[in-house]
Order: structure tokens, then C-alpha cells, then sequence
């Protein structure tokens, strides 16, 4: 599936490509607050990736969607989700980059999900790893609203960026729809092809 040196090439050129992008997301941000709440997930997970990317390495696939998600999250934190660029579309009044970025909140958390769990667990590929990753990365969604609403708690007007809800009274009910979405499009169209990656990472 893929040779020593793409092990090492591939996640070093997702660390230069998160870079570059983080670099990007910072310069004028449309709201700075915001900007901060939106990529402090990717600030977060940076450090723990390189503390254990020798003892416990990831499978190159799961680098690669980290790196997808990470930038993600940093165009939203650059524009905001209500004002991403080319994503007025679904035929709403609204822009539809915020319904992307929860998708992927559970389309790539539930492959991070499965690796450690097929490789730390007893657990095996089947219907109760299914059921567990989609109702894990549901609870994940789940805390991303309880941040979102304590952050509008202690912001007032200032969170308005950061909840992105353009309005919509069911906002939070639609990301956390959307999340579990991609968490079983993830498990259904990927769960082959990690596992190869799996194998020959073992």
C-alpha cells in the first residue's frame, strides 16, 4: 500500500501544507476571537501528533484526513462559517460551509476513532465498531454545541461568529445530524481501505 519513505513523506508534507495554511488563516481573519475558538482544535492536536508520531505512528491515511480537517477548520476560522467563499448553495439563504465542516467533524473522528480503537482494543471490525464509532462521534458533536453555548454564555454578542447559525433555530439539531453523517459515510465507503492501510502499518 505504501513504502517507508511515504510514511515519512506524506505526514511531513501534511505538517508543511498545515503550516502554510495556518500561516494564511491568521493573517486578517475576519473576526479574530473567532478565529482563535475555530482553530484551537488543530493547535490542540498538532503537539500531541508529534509527541507520538514515533512511539504509536498513524497509518498514512489517517494523517492525510487530519490534515483535510485541520485545514478545514482553519478557512472556517479565516472567513467564519456564515462567510466562506462559494458555499451559498443548497438552494438556502444561508452558507452552507458550516453544514461541511460538521460533516467532517464526523466523517474523519470516526476514522481516528476506529484506528485507535482496532488497534488498542479488543474490538473487531463489525456491526458493534460501527455503533460504537457512530455514537461516539455523536457525543463529540454533542460537546462541540455544549462549547458553542458556553462560549455564547460568556461572549454574548461577541459568540455570534462562532455559533455560526445564520438564524436557524435548528442549527444545532442539523450539525449534529450532519456529524453523524459523515460518520457513517466514513465507516461505510473508507473502512475497506483502512484497513489495508492497517495492515501494512502493522
Amino acid at each position: 500500500m505504501h513504502t517507508i519513505e511515504q510514511k515519512n513523506i506524506i505526514p511531513l508534507a501534511c505538517f508543511a501544507g498545515g503550516i502554510f495554511v495556518f500561516i494564511w488563516s491568521g493573517i486578517a481573519p475576519y473576526d479574530r476571537t473567532t478565529w482563535w475558538m475555530e482553530v484551537a482544535p488543530a493547535i490542540l492536536a498538532l503537539p500531541l501528533l508529534l509527541a507520538t508520531h514515533k512511539k504509536f505512528s498513524l497509518t498514512t491515511l489517517l494523517y492525510v484526513l487530519i490534515f483535510i480537517h485541520a485545514v478545514i477548520l482553519m478557512v472556517g476560522g479565516h472567513y467564519s462559517y456564515a462567510r466562506v467563499p462559494f458555499f451559498d448553495w443548497l438552494g438556502e439563504s444561508r452558507n452552507n460551509y458550516d453544514k461541511f465542516g460538521h460533516f467532517a467533524q464526523g466523517f474523519i473522528p470516526a476514522m481516528v476513532i476506529r484506528e485507535l480503537l482496532l488497534r488498542t482494543s479488543p474490538l473487531k471490525s463489525g456491526k458493534w465498531l460501527f455503533a460504537i464509532i457512530v455514537f461516539a462521534c455523536l457525543g463529540i458533536s454533542a460537546l462541540y454545541e455544549l462549547i458553542e453555548w458556553a462560549a455564547a454564555m460568556m461572549l454574548g454578542q461577541g459568540a455570534d461568529e462562532f455559533l455560526g447559525t445564520q438564524g436557524d433555530v435548528w442549527d444545532t439539531q442539523k450539525d449534529m445530524a450532519f456529524a453523524g453523517l459523515g460518520a457513517v459515510c466514513a465507516l461505510l465507503f473508507l473502512s475497506r481501505l483502512h484497513d489495508k492501510f492497517l495492515r501494512t502499518s502493522s
